[in-house]
């Protein structure tokens, strides 16, 4: 096990771990650490604490020193700096006609370098960009190209929900979503309600994609037939947060009635071949076996029929 502090360098950015030392640290205190870039101004928050070898990406840094006064003011006066080194870059970005955005500017906290970060289409030769800022400013310069999550979690706003961006509230890191998880919530596939500002999809649809994962183990699928208090019938929708199902009682009469899972059971639904040999299997198995096996004898069954159709 590793002793280790958690360190963050924005608000809403990654956590870092680095090597306490014998600090007495704990969260919110300001810290001047090492990182690959330079020297850093950053926030500890998480307590010290142990972790295995398998949670970090050795070598650890080191934490300096707890931040001084002194030390608050230069990162403050920093802040200042970068709104000034902004509004330059911007003139000279015009200037030369690059088809790019700045987002945002960083300088590191010895003053050792500046950090553009920029949007753009494609590739960008900013070449004679550098060198003019490099003349103004007369520290190492680096432009870096971001995607729209970042530049999001950058600038900030208000999601479709009303609320601040999680990204730049905090949210670490982005996770991976996709469309499959906005199936698998029943959301509108509709890209404009299921996209943040950003243009991506909502970071959101992670957030109880593993509960639904959880709960679709054990429902049902909609076209399976069940018996219910009821009468038998067909699952026309599944209700995934209430765990429980809808079903239309067979008859001439339409019914429609909503039950738990405990109040139905599975039944076959076809009377072919295609279900003969599977009763005996234990219960888990024979209702997946039975529900692939159904959905095949009734595509058959409409490809037959449709056939007929197209021969009359």
């Amino acid at each position: 096990m590793i002793k280790v502090i958690g360190i963050r360098f924005k608000k809403a950015g990654k956590i870092y771990y680095f090597d306490p030392q014998d600090f007495e640290l704990n969260a919110e205190d300001k810290v001047i650490v090492e990182t690959a870039r330079g020297i850093e101004f950053g926030t500890a928050v998480t307590p010290i604490k142990f972790v295995s070898e398998e949670e970090i990406v050795p070598p650890i840094k080191p934490v300096i020193r707890i931040a001084t006064h002194k030390d608050e003011k230069t990162y403050k006066k920093n802040k200042e700096k970068e709104v000034k080194a902004l509004e330059i870059c911007k003139e000279k970005v015009e200037k030369h006609k690059l088809d790019m955005k700045l987002i945002d500017v960083e300088y590191t906290f010895d003053n050792n370098k500046i950090i553009f970060y920029f949007t753009a289409e494609g590739r960008v030769d900013f070449r004679e960009l550098v060198k003019d800022l490099a003349a103004i400013f007369k520290v190492r310069i680096e432009l870096r190209q971001i995607g729209v999550r970042d530049e999001a979690k950058m600038l900030g706003g208000l999601g479709p929900c009303g609320i601040p961006l999680c990204c730049s509230k905090w949210l670490g890191d982005f996770e991976p979503v996709s469309i499959k998880m906005a199936k698998e919530q029943s959301l509108s596939l509709n890209p404009t309600k299921i996209s943040g500002i950003c243009g991506r999809l909502l970071c959101c649809l992670k957030y109880e994609q593993d509960f639904y994962e959880e709960v679709a183990k054990r429902l049902p699928s909609e076209g399976q037939r069940v018996i219910s208090p009821d009468g038998e019938g067909i699952i026309i929708r599944v209700n995934t947060l209430a765990e429980s199902v809808i079903v239309k009682i067979d008859g001439d009469e339409v019914i429609v009635n909503e039950y738990k899972l405990d109040n139905i059971k599975l039944q076959s639904s076809c009377k072919g071949s295609c279900c003969k040999t599977k009763h005996k299997k234990q219960d888990g198995e024979e209702k997946q076996n039975h529900t692939c096996n159904h959905e095949n004898h009734v595509k058959k069954e409409l490809l037959t029929k449709n056939k007929q159709k197209s021969e009359l």
